[in-house]
């Protein structure tokens, strides 16, 4: 692959509403290219979230209407599909050079690629090639990757963490990546927006499915009542699957005529990528998404259905 690009110029692209393992895998690789030779920048069809734009550091990173990158290459990291890097970037990028993931419901969509559903993320699948490689890491790539792990391992609470996962953070740590810096930026500066946004989430959470399902769901206008904004999501979902008992949790979101979901579970077994793809969604075996047209009305009892079907089907006896 690196001989294929060798005198091109390559744009490195993230998904819609890029999180640290989408942002952090873009810098990685970026900076992979750069270091040897080859032209490259990142482009996201969403500005980065406030916690994950200092691990960035001087990585050329634009938004789709601030650079022109006509003649250059495409390289998606953390996308699943085609269709998540936006409707602008796919129509500006319709083939795909370059495509690292660990979505289990990814295609292998582009010339090359490097696809391993059971990594805890993208970072660390770029991770094991440079190091495997022999590929340079700077401590700002260092970083990146740490973020990219930390952030979609929970914090290293995921079934995703392995010995493997930890091997290579320690290979990080030795290259100049900083967990105290990374978990301080992350997890210390939230805002007080966030927290009240938190607050209203809470309060609509139900269980379903005699306890191992929980549903919480965020309104039409609770982010201009709140000051929060779409970024300050991340992460609610998790309350709804610490609950005891809850197997798989649902975040839906609500927006004009369309709803946002978000799955997670505890236990890959539940498959929540394949219950996203009921709904035209897809992603991990334990975090998966989707979005929709409809109202939330009618949609709620259709989900609680679909939940109701996958518990029985499945056969799967409750863990509480």
């Amino acid at each position: 692959m690196l001989e294929a690009l060798k005198g091109q110029k390559v744009v490195v692209m993230g998904h819609l509403r890029p999180d640290g393992d989408c942002v952090g895998s873009q810098v990685a690789f970026c900076r992979c290219l750069l270091s040897q030779g080859i032209e490259s920048v990142c482009i996201n069809p969403h500005p980065l979230p406030r916690v994950v734009r200092s691990f960035v550091g001087d990585t050329p990173f634009y938004t789709p209407d601030g650079f022109d990158d006509d003649g250059f290459l495409a390289a998606n990291m953390d996308c699943a599909d085609e269709v998540r890097i936006g409707k602008e970037l796919r129509a500006r990028h319709p083939e795909i050079l370059v495509n690292i993931d660990h979505h289990i419901s990814n295609p292998a969509y582009a010339r090359y690629n490097f696809i391993e559903a059971h990594s805890s993320a993208t970072a660390e699948i770029l991770a094991g090639l440079f190091f495997d490689a022999g590929i340079p890491i700077d401590a700002t790539t260092a970083q990146a990757l740490y973020v990219g792990i930390v952030t979609d391992t929970g914090q290293f609470r995921f079934p995703s963490t392995t010995r493997q996962v930890f091997e290579i953070c320690r290979l990080l740590i030795e290259n100049g990546a900083d967990p105290a810096a990374a978990a301080m930026e992350l997890y210390e500066k939230q805002s007080l927006s966030k927290l009240q946004l938190l607050e209203r989430f809470l309060a609509t959470l139900q269980l379903h499915c005699d306890g191992r399902a929980s549903i919480g769901v965020i309104k039409n206008g609770v982010y201009e009542e709140t000051g929060a904004d779409s970024e300050d999501s991340e992460g609610l979902v998790d309350y709804a699957r610490s609950i005891n008992g809850v197997e798989v949790a649902v975040l839906l979101e609500e927006r004009d005529g369309s709803i946002k979901g978000s799955f997670r579970s505890k236990d890959p077994v539940h498959r929540v990528d394949r219950l996203a793809g009921k709904f035209n969604g897809g992603g991990h075996a334990c975090a998966a998404g989707f979005n929709c047209s409809g109202k939330l009305e009618d949609f709620y009892p259709n989900l609680v259905t679909v939940l109701q079907e996958h518990f029985q089907q499945t056969g799967i006896s409750s863990t509480q």
